[in-house]
């Protein structure tokens, strides 16, 4: 796409800042991390839970801006992190464990979303420089599967092969739009507009992979589904009050 649009020049200027290539390489290896986790869920009949990982990432977002910058909450917001803090210690004892699957990836990807927010370079570029930070481990990793006779791609038959390269494809896309769509619609139909990756997921792992909910999960899910809710309305309050007087 870079080299279409004629710029060429995004390598340069990406490693002429060794701070911004560091922070572009943490945000590589947490989305890293992110991806193979929620790879592993769908894979291994947890996609619920996988799910559940990404209606969390408000909530570790919201309590990352307490932790790491200080900032300080309304009482719904408050109110929303106890219900969630409440949601994992329900899901915990529906487990028999706590749900360590969804917690790594509402912390890599809230993480994730702190790093690239300090990354001053376009989506595109920050995108691709991303990928070139990961290629030569997926290369090596790739090497490693082939020498154990594990690797699907190009020994699984085409059909296969075609399908996991076009997951590369349906991953991109999605972060370039959202990426460009955060600077052009308002923040309060950007953040509900995030609800609709775990909604469709949880459907998708409820009523296509037929995944089975206890009641106690429901419970737990309702919950976070309540804070989210209250996450929702404060932020839309919180837009339409008038600025305060200076």
């Amino acid at each position: 796409v870079l080299a279409v649009l004629g710029d060429r020049g995004w390598l340069r200027e990406l490693f002429s800042d060794l701070r911004r290539l560091a922070r572009l390489a943490l945000a590589a290896m947490l989305i890293a991390v992110n991806w193979v986790v929620w790879v592993f869920a769908v894979t291994h009949g947890r996609a619920v839970e996988g799910a559940l990982g990404y209606f969390l990432c408000p909530l570790a977002t919201v309590a990352l801006g307490v932790g790491v910058l200080r900032e300080r909450l309304r009482r719904p917001q408050w109110l929303a992190l106890a219900l969630g803090t409440v949601a994992v210690v329900m899901l915990t004892v529906a487990y028999g464990h706590p749900p360590w699957l969804a917690l790594t990836l509402a912390g890599t990807f809230s993480a994730y979303g702190f790093c690239k927010k300090h990354i001053d370079i376009g989506a595109t570029r920050s995108l691709a420089g991303e990928t070139a930070l990961l290629t030569p481990l997926a290369i090596l990793t790739m090497a490693f599967l082939l020498a154990r006779g594990e690797a699907e791609f190009g020994q699984g038959g085409v059909r296969m092969s075609v399908l996991l390269a076009g997951t590369g494809i349906v991953t991109v896309v999605p972060l370039i739009l959202f990426a460009t769509a955060a600077t052009r619609i308002p923040l309060s139909a950007l953040g509900l507009l995030q609800y609709l990756t775990p909604v469709t997921q949880f459907v998708l792992a409820v009523f296509v992979f037929d995944e089975v909910m206890s009641p106690e999960q429901w419970f737990g899910f309702a919950l976070v589904w309540a804070a989210l809710a209250l996450l929702s309305i404060d932020a839309v309050v919180g837009l339409r009050r008038p600025p305060a007087p200076i």
